[in-house]
């Protein structure tokens, strides 16, 4: 399957998500500390790809500025809750990390 990226911004996002997976691929060739499997990388990836796609989405549909701040600022603040709580599980539900 070839995926065709037609704009700028979808390869920068890409781009991105695979250099933001490189971080803990390298680690986990020098660290006992950094223990990845694929199913971490993949959800990683969604999570990720969901959240440059989305945040794109909202830059090029919403017209006024305080809205796209707002919501940028949402969706990262989600990113960000759902990645904690993966990782270490700050909310205790039955899919926190550790």
């Amino acid at each position: 399957m070839v995926v065709i990226m037609k704009n700028k911004r979808s390869k920068i996002i890409v781009s991105s998500v695979a250099i933001l997976l490189l971080i803990p691929l390298l680690a986990m060739q020098f660290t006992n500390e950094v223990t990845w499997t694929f199913s971490d990388f993949v959800v990683a990836a969604i999570m990720l790809l969901g959240t440059g796609f989305t945040i794109d989405f909202v830059l090029r549909k919403v017209t006024k500025i305080q809205y796209r701040i707002a919501i940028c600022i949402a969706v990262l603040a989600l990113l960000l809750l759902v990645w904690a709580e993966l990782a270490v599980g700050i909310f205790d539900t039955p899919f926190a990390g550790s």
